[in-house]
C-alpha cells in the first residue's frame, strides 16, 4: 500500500486534472510545446520536518510542494489567458481541501509569474503556485 504521502500526492493530481481542457502531469520536465489548454505540473516538493506528538507517535507535516501552470505564448491576451487557468486550478483546488480525506487541509499561496525560453523552442508564459498540504502519519517515511 502506498505511503499517505504518496496517496495525497496521486489524489492531488487527480484534483488537477479535473481543471477543463488543461493536461495534468506530475514531476514533467517542460515541454518544447503546451498542449492548447495549458499544462499543469505538480512539482512533489518538500515535506520538511514534521511536528511529533507522543502517544501515540503521530507525525504532523506541513509539506510544501509547487504547482507550475504553462501556456505557449503568442496571443495578445496571454496574461488574461494565464489568470483564467490560474482560476481554474484555485477552483479545483478549492473544491476538496481535504483530498477526500487524506490530508487535513490544502493551503496555496499568490502565484509567481514568469515567461520561460527554452532553447529551439516557442516561449512560454507560466507561474508558479506554492501549495502546503496539512497532513499527519503514523511513521516518518510516510
Amino acid at each position: 500500500m502506498p505511503t499517505v504521502r504518496e496517496q495525497i500526492l496521486a489524489a492531488l493530481l487527480v484534483c488537477l486534472e479535473t481543471v477543463p481542457g488543461a493536461t495534468a502531469k506530475r514531476e514533467a520536465p517542460l515541454p518544447e510545446t503546451v498542449p492548447a489548454g495549458g499544462l499543469i505540473v505538480l512539482r512533489d516538493g518538500d515535506p520538511g520536518d514534521p511536528e511529533v506528538i507522543l502517544s501515540p507517535v503521530t507525525y504532523l507535516w506541513e509539506h510544501q510542494t509547487e504547482i507550475e501552470v504553462i501556456l505557449q505564448r503568442g496571443q495578445d491576451d496571454d496574461s488574461a489567458a494565464l489568470d483564467t487557468l490560474l482560476m481554474a486550478v484555485g477552483n479545483a483546488l478549492a473544491a476538496d481541501r481535504p483530498l477526500g480525506g487524506l490530508a487535513e487541509w490544502l493551503d496555496w499561496g499568490a502565484p509567481k509569474t514568469s515567461g520561460l525560453a527554452i532553447d529551439g523552442a516557442a516561449s512560454l508564459c507560466g507561474a508558479t503556485v506554492p501549495v502546503t498540504i496539512h497532513y499527519s502519519s503514523a511513521d516518518p517515511l510516510g
